[in-house]
């Protein structure tokens, strides 16, 4: 073992690359194809100097240090400015001077890197024992800070009076809310002092973290820093349990309030055991669990947060990918399901661990997806991602123990390596159903949106498809009265009969047919799936992809107001292509138990109509509307067919659950080859 220890000083008469004449250069590290080091962003200079140092350990001085150079190109793909290798078997000299080359055009000058370097023997046997020691303890800490003891709902109401911060004598606010290592942050209400927020959210009582609750209040401005309005710290030690708190808290150093409602609820905590110790293969306790989800139709309508329990077996790994220079990997399982967060220990210097726990989550919403997700364990650095899956607790057949092929990050191609899980899911189906028409549970910590040509251009293609699909029918509808079929267009002109005796109820029925029609006339539903990897181009090779992991400092506020532009394009196309994408996999039997519901609410509102004359309808619909505020001033609205149709996957969240085929008789390598290909 060997300590090499890097010091990146500088560099001189870099490459330019930007039109300015200049370059934003950055340095990154790369040793056995595995990035292992990346400097800081020197903006505008040929000539920088970075004085950062780092320190790798390294087992063989055989494989050379590769060193490239960068362009950061904000919100597009940096420029090679060069690069070069260190050959470590041969250092003699501490200062070292590297000459950057384009391997394409090698005759071109590309400048110098200047580095001081410090290579000594590692004492591997005490330092690797007191390292993984104190990597266990630290682990086992981690582990024990994920149990959680109770649940923290939170209903975010309003701010009344707050500072202004603009011009205008105004303010843009937005909510942050921080207890332990869970962060929730709130939607941006536009020019007001009074914002009305009506956000619902729960958030998790750690047996190691403190109850303080800690809320910030901010003014959004766009192009520079937000403004910090106020802040208040809530002791939750101090309020009662299992009842609900009005709370008006005055914010600090600043003048307002905001509202909240805030209930503490003990609950039973998510748990990790060994494989010995589980609870649903314990008779007694599958029939308690059986009582309490499934075989008591009372309990249907009480508590309906608690919707039923989800069991994970993780057994074991195979032919994961080696990230140390070893060629092994220090692999550990994460599984998380909606804000619920647990991991096993780590399985050192091994591509086919076993870890043998079973994991117990309370299930809130049985449109959850289970991501499980496999890194590597760095004891220098943040974890590497080997692999992710990501199950649908709908997917679930009980009890079957399942290899499931790992995929990339965005779960659009495979990557190396199986896991192997045994699932069991018991939940209430009449809570299931009645959670599915409210909104569904935020995560606190979501990934900053950032621009993406493809995912630009693959959001504008979904569009593109739904409005294609729009033409067609208009097509079909135009071709009926072309008289292009004689069958389709009398079979069209018996609408006229139908728009003569037209009532209310016929337009549920309508959709009703619809549904069962594609259940009884659908040839296949699983070709859907397959045929949606047609639908998407995604870059399956990831190795030479320049992730934007820092953000530039000091840029200018246009470049900032142009990335916003860019994002909100973005998303507003993947939500139109959204919603379409989930009213039509909600007729075509995309989820079955949603389809189900379809039908059961179409059939009630058939009946309903049918029975009912519509004045009174209308009528109990506005009475209900109108008195809704008098009856529960702090009721968050919400819209029960958009909650309905936010459970419902677009096709890119199918492509993404879409389970790989595993070959039993194939290898890892083998079987990432084929589904490659």
């Amino acid at each position: 073992m060997y300590k090499l220890e890097i010091e990146v000083k500088r560099g001189h008469n870099l490459a330019v690359r930007d039109r300015g004449g200049t370059s934003d250069p950055y340095v990154k590290f790369k040793l056995a194809g595995k990035e292992v080091f990346r400097s800081k962003i020197i903006h505008k200079n040929l000539n920088p100097v970075w004085d950062e140092k780092t320190t790798l350990i390294i087992d063989s001085l055989n494989e050379p240090l590769y060193v490239k150079v960068f362009d950061y190109d904000f919100g597009l793909q940096d420029d090679f400015m060069g690069s070069a290798f260190l050959y470590l078997e041969s250092l003699e000299t501490i200062p070292v001077t590297l000459v950057l080359k384009d391997p394409q055009y090698p005759d071109q000058d590309l400048g110098t890197l200047e580095l001081a370097v410090n290579l000594t023997p590692k004492d591997s046997p005490i330092e690797e024992r007191r390292d993984s020691t104190q990597s266990i303890r630290l682990s086992e800490l981690h582990r024990k800070a994920q149990l959680w003891r109770g649940i923290v709902s939170i209903a975010l109401i309003e701010g009344r009076n707050l500072m202004p911060m603009d011009p205008n004598g105004l303010s843009d606010p937005y909510v942050k809310f921080r207890l332990g290592p869970q962060k929730y942050k709130s939607k941006t209400v536009p020019k007001t002092l009074s914002p009305q927020w009506r956000e619902q959210f729960d958030l998790h009582l750690y047996e190691e973290t403190g109850g303080v609750l800690d809320i910030t209040v901010w003014d959004k401005d766009t192009g520079r820093r937000d403004d910090f309005i106020g802040r208040y710290q809530l002791d939750l030690s101090t309020l009662a349990k299992e009842q609900t708190h009005h709370l008006e808290l005055p914010l600090e150093e600043s003048r307002g309030f905001v509202v909240l409602l805030v209930t503490l609820t003990a609950s039973a905590a998510v748990s990790i055991a060994d494989l010995s110790v589980t609870p649903l293969d314990d008779p007694q306790e599958r029939r308690e669990i059986l009582q309490r989800y499934v075989s008591s139709t009372l309990r249907s309508f009480f508590n309906l947060k608690d919707v039923g329990i989800v069991q994970v077996k993780v057994m074991r790994a195979e032919g994961l990918m080696a990230a140390d220079v070893t060629g092994k990997s220090d692999p550990f399982c994460v599984l998380e399901l909606n804000n619920d967060r647990l991991q096993t220990h780590t399985v050192y210097k091994n591509l086919n661990p076993e870890w043998n726990k079973v994991f117990t989550f309370n299930v809130k919403d049985i449109h959850s997806v289970l991501e499980v997700t496999v890194f590597d364990e760095d004891r220098d650095r943040s974890a590497d991602f080997l692999g992710k899956v990501a199950i649908p607790l709908l997917n679930v057949r009980n009890g079957e123990q399942k290899g499931y092929l790992l995929k990339n990050k965005e779960l659009t191609a495979p990557t190396k390596g199986c896991i192997y899980l045994e699932i069991d899911v018991i939940y209430n189906a009449v809570k299931a159903a009645l959670r599915t028409v409210v909104p569904a549970e935020q995560k606190y910590i979501e990934e900053e949106p950032k621009v993406s040509k493809q995912l630009l251009q693959q959001n504008f293609n979904r569009v593109k498809r739904c409005i294609m699909v729009l033409i067609s029918w208009g097509t079909f509808i135009n071709s009926c009265f072309e008289w292009e079929s004689a069958q389709r267009s009398i079979v069209s002109f018996l609408f006229v009969v139908v728009v003569w005796n037209f009532e209310l109820y016929m337009l549920p029925l309508a959709l009703l047919l619809l549904l069962v029609w594609n259940y009884f006339f659908c040839s296949s539903r699983d070709g859907a799936d397959v045929s949606m990897d047609g639908m998407f181009e995604w870059e399956v090779d990831e190795d030479d992809k320049e992730e934007k992991d820092s953000e530039p400092k000091g840029f200018m506020d246009k470049l900032y107001a142009i990335q916003d532009v860019f994002i909100s394009v973005q998303n507003a196309l993947d939500e139109v292509a959204s919603f379409g994408e989930r009213v039509k996999n909600t007729f075509n039997w995309t989820v079955p138990f949603l389809s189900w519901l379809a039908i059961t609410a179409l059939c009630l509102a058939t009946f309903l109509l049918y029975l009912i004359p519509l004045r009174y309808l209308v009528l109990a619909w506005g009475v209900n509307k109108f008195t809704k505020k008098l009856r529960d001033p702090y009721m968050i609205d919400n819209n029960e067919l958009l909650d309905f149709l936010s459970r419902v996957p677009s096709d890119v969240q199918v492509m993404q659950y879409h389970e790989l085929k595993v070959d039993p008789g194939q290898s890892p390598s083998k079987r990432r080859r084929t589904n490659l290909s």
